[in-house]
């Protein structure tokens, strides 16, 4: 069953594909810093009235947890935030753009977190990508 994309069923699908993903589990066993927040920024026309952010609480290889927030003050406390429009992460989750690439091309845009910290963990990105592709997704746009 495809999952809507944002929303709670998808973000639990995408923690357990992140569990599942032993890949994921080997390149992200180093990381120590803390949960990852990827925000949707508001687009009216596509339903998003306000931002609307997935919290990942990983730590060592292992997805411990993740939910579904709205708006910005939500992830605040959440020590790597990362926003872009619906329309990129959509190409993230299809897998058409590396993650780590598009932060350096400011296609997603860290404003909260130490980038040089995230880009020591490339491989991890791109195997939570690769969980993501693994969620049956259905778009809003679609």
């Amino acid at each position: 069953m495809a999952h809507s994309f944002p929303s709670e069923p998808w973000t639990a699908a995408f923690a357990e594909a992140v569990n599942a993903n032993e890949v994921y589990r080997k390149h992200g066993a180093p990381w120590t810093y803390g949960a990852v927040a990827m925000v949707c920024s508001a687009d009216p026309s596509m339903g998003l009235d306000e931002d609307v952010g997935m919290i990942l609480d990983v730590e060592k290889g292992e997805c411990r947890g993740a939910k579904l927030v709205k708006g910005m003050d939500a992830v605040m406390d959440t020590p790597f935030v990362i926003v872009a429009p619906y329309a990129r992460w959509k190409q993230v989750i299809r897998g058409e753009i590396d993650p780590i690439k598009a932060m350096m091309e400011g296609k997603l845009k860290m404003t909260k977190g130490h980038l040089p910290t995230m880009l020591r963990f490339v491989e991890s990105s791109r195997a939570l990508v690769t969980s993501a592709t693994a969620v049956p997704t259905t778009f809003l746009d679609e």
